[in-house]
């Protein structure tokens, strides 16, 4: 496996052009409550702290009895299974007897790229530090400090307890270590710091008892650790004296330096707007997953809290990209090479990639916003570079599409599957289960390739917006040739998608039958995708914002759900795509709606869903989709895609008229 080498690439990190002041990390604690106790190791529930891309996270102690130490870590190889409730955990020997820490007086946060703990007692201040330092280790740091006026002798210990099952704890030269067969991973224990008098092994446990140390009046002693978690088929690399202080410098540098990218480009927005964007920018980092077995480039997981996430999606990791562009456009571009690496001959991208690529999704792929998503971090990063590495391989892409999901060759796709099933059909089209879908059947086009019997207005809006972008970077990259051949496919399809597919009576955008004249008659956000795409003329807009900006339809109390509110298959606690507020959709008709002069709409819009999705303003995780009626959250915590949707949004939010919606 190529070797990846975190130092050089957090170091290039740390020269991000900031522009912005009071973009500090200490004014955004706890953005997320991060405070739990693990008992049942498949519980991957709780908010976690992850950096770097590491395949390990952690948490805060919520009970006292854990105070000493940080919750986890959590592994995330095929699946989340916690380690440890918390595996080091500090216990301390004071004049030969243990000290109660449960009864300290705690400080206990998470600020962005930083676990903070501070117990205080009679006699010592006990202050424990936890940063990620590449996209395998972890560094914890124990400063004891004495407050007392006289010397005082402390005994460090270090324990934990496995929670796993077939795990093999052993004893290494510097700590501990534990072998995941079941994974073929390994995590361990290395204290950098000299003193350790005996580490002891009892079946899932350890033990490891530090040198008796007098600490002066004032004075204070130190205890660093590395934790890290490492395929075996990577080297751990040799323990070396890592300066904590010096790397947690360099952690608050490149972690100011997200935020301040970030504000670079917002608005004033008020202090809750700015936790929420913390919020969204923190869930993005901590889903972030670096190189591992057959992952070869940085990808985002779509959640880290749900079992059937740990992978990378190619149409989540398109619009993940564009938020991640915002404050570290370096990832933006190493999330999407790492959906390209799965790219095939015919110019296919998979639906979705594992550590274990046997279990790749070749089934389908999904909606084509690859080309955007390039765009959109080139307008960020500026890498002209970046845009010649992925031209053909977009181009390529493109033209897959028209090869194998055009049934009848008329220029208008259809979405589809490579082993002839209907379900696997639906999943190209990301919404799974949606309505406009419940009556289609496949037809075949090759013997890899076969479509549903009906064209979909959004597939081929978003083929319309992908020509679109390939002229821009066609253009940007100099080849005029290119980007007036893409400008006048665009010129011919903006048409046809507007005879085909819109409604005059019904003033609305639907898919349609192969070769039939009906249409597909259920509303959902794939009639505002052309608004978004602005193939839509003013009349056909006039139609479809009226329906959007209708308060039993589409302007709900969270606004702008997957399906219209008054069909009778309405279900948003049990249809995933028949009826909740998808973060994506709600962007692309905000988008739309603001492309054709309906700001005040869009503004409402976005004004509701702050104010009424469930948890926006508080510490509570972003979801997956919400509950268009009542705004409760709905499915995966943590969610990646809908934190980049609201980056978006929020680059483009008016600050005074969210003021007052809230009077």
């Amino acid at each position: 496996m190529k070797k990846l080498f975190y130092n050089i690439r957090t170091i290039s990190l740390l020269f991000l052009i900031v522009k912005t002041a009071n973009a500090q990390r200490f004014s955004y604690p706890d953005v997320l409550n991060l405070k739990t106790t693990i008992s049942d190791s498949h519980n991957i529930l709780p908010s976690v702290f992850s950096d770097l891309g590491a395949w390990h996270a952690y948490a805060l102690p919520s009970d006292n009895k854990e105070y000493g130490g940080f919750v986890g870590p959590l592994v995330m190889d095929m699946n989340g299974r916690w380690l440890s409730n918390n595996f080091a955990q500090l216990s301390l020997m004071k004049d030969g007897k243990l000290m109660d820490l449960t009864k300290a007086d705690a400080s206990v946060h998470y600020y962005p790229g930083l676990l903070y703990q501070k117990l205080k007692t009679e006699d010592l201040e006990i202050t424990i530090q936890l940063i990620f330092v590449s996209n395998r280790k972890a560094l914890i740091k124990t400063e004891i400090k004495n407050m007392r006026g006289f010397s005082v002798k402390i005994k460090p210990l270090f324990s934990g307890d496995v929670l796993l099952k077939d795990v093999v704890v052993l004893k290494n030269t510097n700590g501990v270590t534990v072998d995941i067969p079941k994974n073929e991973d390994r995590f361990y224990i290395h204290y950098t710091s000299k003193g350790i008098a005996a580490i002891k092994i009892t079946d899932s446990s350890y033990n490891t008892s530090f040198s008796e140390i007098n600490i002066k009046p004032g004075g204070s002693h130190s205890i660093v650790q590395e934790q890290g978690y490492y395929p075996v088929d990577e080297k751990i690399p040799e323990t070396k004296y890592q300066s904590f202080d010096e790397e947690l410098k360099k952690n608050e540098f490149r972690w100011n330096g997200y935020l301040k990218n970030y504000f670079l480009h917002t608005r004033n927005l008020d202090s809750k707007l700015k936790r929420l964007a913390v919020k969204c920018l923190v869930t993005l980092n901590t889903n972030w997953r670096s190189p591992f077995k057959d992952i070869h480039h940085d990808g985002v997981f779509p959640s880290l809290n749900y079992q059937g996430f740990y992978g990378v999606w190619s149409w989540d990791t398109w619009k993940q990209a564009v938020g991640l562009s915002f404050f570290n456009s370096w990832l933006a571009q190493e999330n999407i090479r790492c959906m390209f690496d799965y790219q095939d001959k015919h110019g296919m991208v998979a639906d979705c990639i594992y550590t274990d690529k046997s279990e790749n999704n070749w089934r389908d792929t999904k909606p084509p916003l690859a080309a955007w998503s390039v765009w959109e971090v080139y307008l960020q990063s500026h890498d002209k570079k970046f845009l010649r590495e992925m031209y053909p391989k977009l181009v390529a892409y493109h033209e897959w599409w028209y090869a194998n999901r055009d049934h009848d060759q008329n220029g208008l796709c259809e979405y589809g599957s490579t082993d002839g099933t209907r379900i696997a059909a639906a999943w190209e089209s990301g919404m799974d289960n949606a309505v406009r879908f419940d009556s289609a059947v496949m037809v075949k086009n090759n013997d890899h390739a076969w479509s549903l019997n009906q064209e979909s207005v959004d597939l081929n809006a978003y083929l319309y917006a992908e020509k679109i972008f390939l002229s821009k970077i066609a253009g940007a990259l100099g080849n005029t040739k290119n980007e007036m051949h893409w400008k006048h496919q665009a010129a011919e399809l903006k048409p046809e998608i507007n005879r085909r597919f819109y409604d005059k009576k019904a003033g609305y955008y639907f898919d349609r039958l192969i070769d039939k004249s009906a249409f597909i008659n259920a509303e959902g956000p794939e009639g505002w995708i052309p608004l978004w795409a602005r193939i839509a003329t003013e009349e056909e807009t006039a139609g479809v914002a009226k329906i959007m900006g209708d308060g039993k339809k589409f302007n709900t109390e969270v606004p702008l759900p997957t399906l219209e509110a008054d069909h009778s298959k309405f279900n948003p606690k049990k249809g995933y795509w028949r009826g909740p507020v998808w973060l994506d959709q709600f962007y692309f008709g905000i988008v739309g709606l603001r492309n054709y002069g309906y700001s005040k709409l869009a503004d409402e819009m976005v004004s509701k869903l702050i104010k009424n999705a469930e948890g926006m303003l508080t510490d509570f995780p972003v979801h997956e989709n919400y509950h268009p009626l009542t705004g409760e959250a709905l499915n995966a915590s943590n969610f990646s895609w809908s934190a980049a949707h609201i980056l978006m949004l929020l680059r483009k939010y008016d600050n005074e008229k969210y003021h007052q919606s809230l009077r």
